[in-house]
């Protein structure tokens, strides 16, 4: 197996690695690069593995993870360049979580001709559930991606797109879990108003939001075979004529909520965008 490397053993990091080692991957073949010695320490207490520094998890790493924030990565990148450079052709898969990076960004700081591979995750990689979004770098190929894929698979799901789409994936994946916790957090805070006990409300919609997860990842719920779910079909079922479902989403449509979900992925992807120019 490939020994992995991550720089950067905050949240995201230790989703990962936790994820690793959950997924049966020996913690010897685990390192994590911490600034913090605490920290460092923490991790290694509770997954067993080791800390090194940037210049060690560069020599030994097959897979490189750069796990800092975004601020942060031009400083990591420049300290593991030079012993990337002189592993030549042995030098490891660089596999970038910091959002809104470009991997040209990226490739600027690293030995030329080092394979990038740029992610955007998401929060609920936290709980072994993330919708991971893949582009390739320049020198980045099949081999590459699939070793990617692999290795995420421990904390989520993946899917592949053109690098031109990651700003929009940002919007959609990245920020997406915002929109649910902000929906949910409504309609909670519209039971209470009408009188339910916060507890009571909590309990009805955070179990309704994972029931219908549920429903919208599971083949053959909307009653079509072998197909993956419609949203629509499913909107369809729970909605009787005349009833309370629709009174509901008659409110939520003359309200604009299409609209407003709309402009408000249009801001984020459009603010990725601008985020990615500043670091370019």
């Amino acid at each position: 197996m490939e020994t992995v490397a991550v720089l950067g053993g905050g949240k995201i990091g230790e989703a990962l690695l936790g994820g690793l080692v959950a997924a049966g991957r020996a913690p010897g073949e685990l390192l994590v690069v911490e600034a913090v010695a605490a920290r460092a320490a923490e991790l290694g207490e509770r997954y067993g593995i080791g800390a090194v520094d940037a210049a060690e998890a560069a020599r030994r790493a097959d897979v490189l993870v750069v796990a800092v924030k975004p601020g942060d990565v031009p400083t990591a990148l420049d300290q593991v360049h030079d012993v990337l450079a002189d592993r030549g052709d042995a030098r490891p898969t660089v596999v970038s979580l910091a959002a809104g990076i470009p991997t040209a960004s990226l490739e600027a700081r690293l030995p030329a001709e080092t394979a990038v591979v740029r992610v955007m995750p998401n929060t609920p990689m936290l709980v072994g559930r993330a919708m991971c979004v893949l582009s390739p770098g320049a020198a980045a190929g099949e081999a590459e991606l699939a070793l990617t894929e692999g290795l995420l698979a421990a904390v989520g799901r993946t899917v592949r797109v053109p690098e031109s789409q990651q700003d929009l994936a940002t919007a959609l994946s990245g920020s997406g879990p915002a929109y649910v916790f902000l929906l949910a957090e409504a309609m909670i805070d519209a039971g209470v108003a009408l009188g339910m006990p916060r507890a009571t409300a909590t309990e009805l919609v955070t179990a309704t939001v994972e029931g219908a997860g549920g429903l919208l990842t599971t083949a053959g719920s909307d009653g079509r075979e072998g197909v993956a779910p419609h949203p629509g079909l499913l909107r369809e079922a729970v909605t009787s004529p005349g009833g309370t479902t629709a009174a509901a989403l008659g409110t939520l449509e003359a309200e604009g909520l299409r609209t407003a979900l709309a402009r408000a992925v249009a801001a984020a992807r459009d603010r990725s965008v601008a985020l990615g120019r500043q670091d370019g």
